[in-house]
């Protein structure tokens, strides 16, 4: 491995950077390029391979570029391997921004009659009631405030991933930490097999299915689903390990919410087995030009190109603040507002840069985020191929965030 874990940066960044379509007409270049220069300062800190971004302003792609290499430019590859630039079109795993295509899901449901976010999670599983479980509604699940936030102390067979029968015994078996609605702590890993398995047996589908039929198939999207095709594996680029390991308590601390550090985690999630599966919390394939566009379905309010997904009514009740801000471990122990699933934006600190109350979306392992900011006309899609430990770059991806929203006004 490179010196702290660190790509090698090339000296011409030009030379690895690819600009798909743009269009300027509607806002000052000079602003896009501020923004750009932000993300090469960000690149230049060495803990990412590769970054996309993607953003849409009042429905035009004013910036679409990627930065770095798809392969054979992370800290793990010898100096001689063939290194494959990054395109605008290159598709990841996108880990927890695969929660707000969830949350939309779950919302459309919601709105065409097959359950109701006040439902117990018991009448539709109905195994799910041990131990005070049966107190649990949907929107506690939604609202990652069920009381279940770490997996089981066996751990499950994760050759058995996209085993339903196997899924809901092991859900069965979970003990809450508190009364279910008491208080938020993040759910990293159970809050995938829970929504995935409320909706297979409210409607008798899989999630992955009618992600497809109703909103990316009629939408064109290529990716942008749970997990892909196994054809399709070699197109995935990988994400990587970089920086410097956790100190010993922050590494226990991770292994206790996310299963394990991103030094032990990462790899995992390379393998085929992760990446042909269906879990609705942390294995959508995308890339920064497709999550922008389906942020951009929540920023007209629901509707895109004709497709209506829901009512601008159910959007607007679920980024309705209901959790305050406090500090929240999907975002480094630092302030977060919370919708119903959706993490919202705030004036002194935001997941999506200063400024943003309007802003929602959600946030992916690490530095990966998909947001619509009505109040600017944005939407956004945001990828990086690097998983740092200790990440001296840090304030490099928030003075991005921060470019965003400073050269970007509000209405």
């Amino acid at each position: 491995m490179t010196d702290e874990g660190r790509i090698r940066v090339p000296d011409d960044l030009d030379a690895v950077t690819a600009v798909g379509d743009e269009d300027h007409s509607g806002i000052d270049r000079a602003a896009i390029e501020r923004i750009w220069q932000a993300v090469r300062h960000w690149y230049a800190g060495g803990m990412h391979p590769a970054i996309q971004l993607c953003l849409r302003y009042h429905g035009r792609v004013i910036l679409n570029r990627a930065i770095g290499h798809g392969w054979g430019n992370a800290p793990t590859d010898p100096p001689g391997a063939e290194k494959i630039p990054v395109t605008t079109d290159t598709p990841f795993c996108v880990y927890s921004a695969a929660k707000a295509i969830t949350v939309t899901v779950m919302h459309m449901l919601a709105e065409r009659g097959y359950f109701s976010l006040d439902d117990r999670v018991c009448e539709y599983l109905p195994s799910y009631t041990s131990h005070g479980k049966d107190r649990t509604t949907i929107r506690h699940v939604l609202t990652h405030s069920a009381g279940v936030p770490f997996a089981p102390r066996r751990k499950p067979d994760v050759t058995r991933a996209d085993d339903s029968a196997y899924a809901r015994e092991k859900l069965a078996e979970l003990r809450p930490l508190y009364r279910p609605g008491l208080v938020h702590i993040y759910h990293a890993l159970t809050w995938g097999p829970l929504t995935r398995e409320i909706v297979s047996a409210a409607t008798g589908k899989n999630i992955r299915d009618i992600l497809a039929a109703e909103i990316l198939n009629p939408l064109g999207f290529r990716w942008t689903n749970y997990g892909v095709a196994a054809q399709d594996l070699p197109l995935v680029a990988p994400s990587h390990a970089t920086g410097k390991p956790l100190p010993a308590p922050i590494a226990k601390a991770f292994r206790k919410a996310i299963g394990g550090t991103v030094h032990q985690i990462i790899p995992l999630t390379n393998q085929p087995l992760f990446l042909t599966s269906v879990i609705p919390s942390s294995n959508t394939v995308s890339n920064a030009y497709e999550l922008s566009r389906f942020a951009e379905i929540l920023r007209r309010g629901g509707e895109l190109d004709g497709v209506r997904v829901m009512r601008p009514d159910t959007l607007h009740t679920a980024v309705r603040q209901c959790r305050r801000l406090r500090p929240d471990v999907a975002t480094g122990l630092k302030p977060l507002r919370w919708g119903t699933g959706f993490m919202l934006g705030s004036n002194r600190f935001g997941p999506f840069g200063r400024n943003a109350p309007a802003a929602f979306g959600h946030l992916g392992l690490v530095n990966i985020a998909i947001w619509a900011d009505p109040d600017r006309g944005l939407a956004a899609g945001l990828v990086s191929s690097g998983k740092p430990g200790r990440d001296p770059a840090a304030n490099r991806y928030t003075a991005v965030m921060d470019t965003i929203t400073a050269v970007i006004p509000r209405r």
